[in-house]
């Protein structure tokens, strides 16, 4: 009986721990569970909560920032992290391009793209206000099995030559899938 037992718990630790490889990972939180969780989770992590805003503020990745968790029926499927510093068009295509490196060189992501930076040829203006394009760099977490459910992504915004940029850790399964419809 005891190693039935013994058997039962293990199949279901293993179970826990694989499904938490299924999950985005935020600071190594999983995208999962309550926002108000979530919310503990990160201000754990040095974070304070501005309630005023319903978002999260401090230092990721050397920069201030604004983090914010969206839901949906009661479940995390995103959080969202902007800049709170504006840059200029010089200025963001270094950041841009800097955070494309970074996730390059990290072994926890990839790219179904490659590379994905800015050259310096690039006129972010004018693409994102004539041409209404979405400047943005798409990877996933590893492992490979089932990693697109673990996108990370960021892109530009901001309009008139001030710029931030906003990261996003997303949770697909979480998120909305028409359902509702």
């Amino acid at each position: 009986m005891k190693k039935i037992l013994l058997s039962l718990t293990l199949l279901m630790l293993s179970v826990a721990m694989y499904a938490q490889n299924e999950v985005t990972k935020f600071l190594g939180i999983p995208i999962d569970g309550t926002k108000a969780d979530m919310i503990q989770k990160i201000k754990a992590k040095g974070f304070s909560y501005n309630a005023q805003e319903d978002c999260l503020e401090g230092i990721f990745n050397g920069e201030d920032v604004y983090i914010s968790i969206q839901t949906n029926k009661g479940k995390v499927w995103r959080i969202a992290v902007t800049d709170k510093t504006d840059f200029d068009e010089g200025q963001i295509k270094i950041r841009f391009n800097n955070l494309c490196q970074q996730f390059d060189d990290n072994p926890k992501y990839y790219s179904l793209k490659g590379t994905q930076k800015l050259s310096d040829n690039d006129d972010i203006s004018y693409e994102m206000t004539v041409h209404h394009k979405q400047i943005q760099a798409v990877y996933y977490q590893l492992p490979h099995d089932r990693a697109l459910n673990r996108t990370v992504w960021f892109t530009i915004g901001g309009v008139y030559g001030e710029y931030h940029i906003s990261i996003f850790y997303e949770n697909n399964k979480n998120e909305s899938h028409g359902e509702d419809l």
